[in-house]
């Protein structure tokens, strides 16, 4: 007997989501020290000294159960966005809300919709419930098709998941777009603005997908902590929508599923307005500072909404990435996403964005 024989059909098939390389590792198999790590979307600064403070005042407790359903998180969230408490569901990190939507929203022989390239998460969620994936190609310019995802729409569509801003891209729809979008797809369908990036926008028509909420009851709005907030490695977002929709979520969740210090971190983070402007000038600078960068050794890049950048490095791109590694530089190969001749790079600090550009130059020999 195979024990692969008694595992569901569609978990067997299952490929497991690949993080970026650890410095830990990279620097274990090379014999190498003094690494940076550009490749995760991190925050290039760490939490904020509030945030510190909270933790290590929580420590005490940690052999109680955290509050179940995260009240008191949940009440600060519901006062900073104008929203109702009964209309937020916290998880561990987004991907847990995720998760939550297609343990609810889809089953076997249903379709699951977004753009491709896109979040690496989507596929693996559609096939963990054994429903189908539906991939629509980006567009010319690496944006998300509006026209071509609403006319995507079949009978047994139940989700739609729309990065915005796109990872692996960078790359936002602004309102107007998003209008299009809410309009052009049957209430029947749920909508999923993953935001994971809003925080670092530049572009001044985003959607507000959360004032949508008052027109559609099938949005349903996800945001995280993991990455401007710089709690990545505590893992702790959420989810917004209509209260009667995000009950039926909660029905599905793991008690305490958002540990103590998550949840006391996320409340020092959300209160500590000052951190989050310092992250994001830092952010923009770094990334104009990489946009200037790769135009000096004649790349192209798309225009990025998030905190890292897509860099079109040419047919080497393994071989780049390969040579990055051996300088001790990670970023983000992006074959997988079906982008052959890109990397994707966080912002770091000023001295890690150098770094990476001047090993980027030596790998080109430029």
């Amino acid at each position: 007997m195979k024990l692969a024989d008694l595992v569901n059909a569609h978990v067997r098939e299952l490929r497991p989501y690949q993080p970026g390389k650890p410095i830990e590792q990279l620097e274990r198999e090379l014999g190498i020290r003094g690494s940076i790590k550009l490749a995760s979307n991190e925050a290039p600064l760490g939490p904020s000294e509030r945030v510190i403070e909270a933790l290590r005042a929580e420590l005490g407790g940690l052999h109680r159960y955290p509050e179940d359903d995260a009240p008191y998180l949940k009440q600060d969230l519901a006062a900073a966005l104008g929203v109702e408490p009964g209309q937020l569901l916290c998880g561990a990190g987004s991907d847990e809300v995720l998760d939550l939507l297609g343990r609810c929203f889809l089953a076997s022989g249903d379709e699951c919709l977004f753009a491709w390239p896109s979040f690496a998460m989507y596929p693996i969620l559609a096939a963990a419930s054994n429903a189908r994936a539906v991939q629509v190609p980006l567009d010319a310019e690496l944006r998300a098709d509006v026209d071509a995802l609403i006319a995507a729409v079949g009978e047994r569509t139940r989700v739609l998941f729309l990065a915005n801003p796109n990872n692996p891209t960078g790359i936002s729809i602004g309102a107007a777009d998003f209008e299009r979008l809410l309009d052009g797809i049957p209430e029947r369908v749920i909508v999923v603005a993953d935001e994971a990036y809003f925080e670092y926008v530049r572009r001044t028509d985003f959607p507000d997908a959360i004032g949508a909420l008052e027109r559609r009851r099938t949005l349903v709005v996800l945001r995280t902590f993991s990455k401007i907030h710089g709690l990545a490695g505590l893992r702790v977002g959420y989810g917004v929508g209509d209260a009667e929709l995000i009950g039926f979520l909660a029905r599905a969740r793991h008690p305490f599923n958002v540990n103590s210090l998550a949840q006391v971190a996320a409340r020092a983070a959300l209160a500590d307005a000052a951190h989050v402007e310092r992250v994001r000038k830092l952010t923009h600078a770094g990334l104009e500072q990489l946009e200037a960068g790769a135009r000096a050794l004649g790349l192209g890049y798309a225009p990025s909404d998030a905190n890292f950048l897509l860099i079109e490095v040419g047919p080497g791109a393994a071989e780049i990435y390969d040579g990055l590694l051996r300088r001790g530089v990670i970023t983000r190969p992006m074959a997988g996403f079906g982008l052959e001749r890109h990397l994707r790079v966080t912002v770091g600090v000023p001295e890690e964005n150098e770094r990476f550009l001047e090993a980027l130059r030596l790998e080109l020999g430029r």
